[in-house]
């Protein structure tokens, strides 16, 4: 069996065109499912099986898809005949480059284009490293494709609407055009094949044969991307990317190479279903998989086919199938026979950027909601689960907001847990502006033995960034050594939630004297002395808020690169500039200065910017002092 994986921008048409491929021989296979992520679906093609892993479009559906591509021979991107659409594009081309991934381009709608052939592929080469090469030039009538010519057989086949296409005459006008685009596709190939440069050179006859042959090295060596033309919708071209993909396309041995280990299978996409519990497509690599067998450092449970009811006793190499009753494996990892490794960085996608704390609808689901998340994390590598630090309350960081309302809705279906999210609340602190000295007395007497601590502390402000920094400067002995170290713990005490509710920061303390009681003094007099101290002495001098401020990395295509500054300036963020990545064609890597709370208005304001192409991530640079506007939003 061989894999392939179908990317494309939404509204591309891949799903339609996925449903073709499978139609073609009229031996479609089995389906499986993941409502909202992908479809994967096997088939016959040439006496041959095949499986289309059919990722959703969208800038939210991108994380899925470096494992599919770990499990995949090789990816077909599917695109609109539409210049203008190209960049829509741009983040499947980053991914296929980084991936290395043979990969082929089928230009889809091209009855209909909205743009000339050579202005699409010209649009999409601006994200693409690798040369994109056309396989075909289309035959027109007035502004209609009703054909192509196949510049490697160069032979001509005219469209029909449902049906295949039919042998025909390459048009006397069209000649020169399918010359010199031959002339460019031989020049293409015999960079990287000396024989084919040599008969250019001597400008001999070159055989169909010959350049089929070279095709297929450089596409399994990713060395180029062939473009090929058609209308899924009306099955038309679709039979000559079917013959690309079985005559060019490799076999599972180089999937396996790319992963540069000793897999024996990788995870592809998982999944909890009803009635089964965790279910994962798995894809055997490097040898066969076996119910019972020794897999990612457990054993596996069963296997079935892709409708879940069929079982199955094992996979062979390049085969996929699900398991069932085998918890310890998932999504997003490559597996040996002891353990689990996780698949390279190519494959890992992009941060989870919209953050959302849950809480369940019923208290009584707060226990089994948290078993819940644990469970979608080990299915979904597009999600990142965390605690907020002040409620302890989940946190869901996910794609963007139609991720999240899945999750939402798997929990409610899978789960039976209703749940409502809200905004995460920046992780305020608060600091000083001007220092003072207290004295304070500890005492209680009591049946007992009482309680006796005599503190004088000075708080000052310290320097941004400094946290706390305590230290003592107590002469002849008043307060004894051994209870120094209970003072400084009763300051951090009092300095962990200030008179905002938030923890202090960037302050010294400073103990200077005291008095102790050879009876009564003790560690707890000494830490509650020192913590009631530090609070009399911020309730003086008071506290102003500081906002956590996050430098943010913004990977964006150089075409919206401007757009951005009045973007980030109006969510009073610092622009510190962008240059282009160093790594990804036609991308550049925009750096700013934003404060936490903008974060989620950056994630909305980005998707309008770029036509949902862009995403960033974030780390925390710094603490700065908010803006006297900027609390009441900032304390809700």
């Amino acid at each position: 069996m061989r894999v392939f994986t179908v990317l494309g921008p939404s509204h591309s048409g891949k799903s339609t065109l996925v449903e073709a491929l499978v139609g073609l021989d009229g031996s479609a296979g089995m389906a499986f499912d993941v409502p909202g992520v992908a479809g994967v679906r096997t088939f016959g093609f040439m006496d041959e099986t095949w499986a289309a892993i059919d990722i959703a479009g969208g800038a939210e559906n991108l994380a899925p898809i470096g494992a599919a591509l770990a499990a995949s021979d090789a990816v077909v991107l599917c695109v609109p005949a539409d210049a203008e659409a190209a960049v829509l594009a741009a983040p499947y081309l980053r991914m296929i480059e980084e991936a290395d991934v043979p990969a082929l381009l089928f230009i889809n709608k091209a009855d209909t284009p909205d743009s000339r052939m050579s202005e699409t592929v010209s649009a999409l080469q601006a994200y693409s490293r690798h040369h994109i090469v056309l396989r075909e030039v289309p035959i027109r009538e007035g502004e209609e494709i009703v054909g192509v010519v196949d510049l490697v057989s160069e032979r001509a086949w005219k469209f029909h609407d449902g049906e295949p296409s039919t042998l025909t005459e390459i048009p006397a006008n069209l000649r020169p055009r399918e010359e010199e685009a031959r002339a460019e596709l031989l020049e293409s190939y015999a960079d990287f094949d000396d024989a084919l440069l040599e008969e250019i050179i001597e400008d001999k006859k070159i055989l169909p044969e010959e350049v089929y042959e070279v095709a297929s090295k450089t596409l399994q060596r990713h060395d180029l991307v062939p473009a090929f033309l058609g209308s899924a919708e009306h099955r038309n071209g679709i039979t000559r990317l079917m013959k690309a993909l079985r005559h060019e396309a490799p076999g599972v041995e180089v999937a396996a190479a790319r992963l540069a280990g000793e897999a024996v299978a990788v995870g592809a996409l998982a999944d909890v279903v009803k009635h089964l519990g965790k279910t994962v497509l798995l894809r055997a690599i490097g040898g066969t998989v076996s119910g019972g067998q020794a897999l990612g450092g457990g054993n596996v449970g069963s296997l079935t086919d892709l409708d879940t009811k069929t079982g199955l006793a094992s996979l062979a190499p390049g085969a996929i199938g699900l398991t069932v009753k085998t918890d310890h494996l998932g999504a997003g990892l490559a597996f040996t026979a002891t353990g689990a490794q996780a698949l390279p960085d190519w494959a890992r996608g992009h941060g989870a950027a919209f953050r959302r704390i849950i809480t369940p609808v019923h208290e009584k689901d707060e226990a089994r909601l948290s078993t819940a998340i644990e469970r979608l994390v080990e299915i979904d590598p597009g999600l990142v689960a965390s605690q907020d630090e002040r409620t302890g309350n989940p946190v869901l960081a996910t794609q963007g907001p139609l991720h999240l309302r899945r999750l939402i809705r798997k929990l409610a279906e899978d789960f039976g847990i209703e749940v409502e999210d809200g905004p995460v609340p920046p992780a305020l602190r608060e600091t000083i502006r001007r220092g003072t000295e207290v004295h304070h007395r500890h005492r209680k007497q009591s049946g007992g033995a009482g309680q006796f601590a005599d503190v004088v502390v000075e708080l000052r402000p310290d320097a941004r960034g400094a946290g706390f920094v305590f230290s003592e400067s107590v002469k002849g002995g008043a307060v004894p050594r051994n209870y120094i170290p209970s003072v400084e713990a009763g300051a951090r005490e009092a300095l962990a939630e200030g008179p905002n509710g938030f923890p202090v920061v960037d302050v010294a303390v400073e103990l200077k004297d005291g008095k102790s009681h050879s009876v009564d003094s003790s560690d707890f007099a000494f830490r509650t002395a020192g913590k009631n101290a530090i609070k009399e002495a911020l309730a003086e001098v008071g506290t102003v808020l500081l906002q956590p401020i996050m430098k943010i990395d913004i990977h964006v295509p150089s075409v919206f690169s401007g757009g951005l500054v009045p973007v980030v300036s109006g969510l009073k963020g610092q622009v510190l500039g962008f240059e282009a990545h160093d790594g990804a064609a036609g991308w550049d890597v925009f750096q700013a200065l934003l404060p936490m709370a903008a974060e989620d208005a950056l994630f909305n304001a980005l998707a309008g910017a770029s036509r949902g192409t862009a995403w960033f991530t974030s780390v925390f640079d710094h603490y700065e002092e908010a803006r006297k506007e900027d609390l009441g939003d900032l304390l809700g």
